[in-house]
């Protein structure tokens, strides 16, 4: 099984926020996840970025490959 970290959309039309979650890679979008890590909230001011860093690192010392958009709002994180 290969885990990737990625969004999992919530919320209601128009009005979206995202879980960052870790999850089968074969998953649909929106199905179970193995563990949620955080939340992203693009609507808000200033796009609030909430992540547990302490289980992120341990997905990721354990092979899990984060998504394209996940590993950007880390780095973008990590930088203030």
């Amino acid at each position: 099984m290969t885990v990737r970290l990625r969004l999992q959309r919530m919320g209601r039309p128009k009005r979206p926020f995202y879980r960052v979650v870790a999850i089968d890679q074969r998953a649909k979008r929106d199905g179970k996840p193995i563990e949620i890590l955080g939340q992203y909230y693009p609507i808000s001011v200033g796009k609030k970025f909430n992540i547990n860093i302490e289980r992120l690192n341990y997905w990721l010392c354990a092979g899990a490959k984060a998504s394209e958009t996940v590993a950007v709002l880390i780095k973008k994180n990590q930088a203030s």
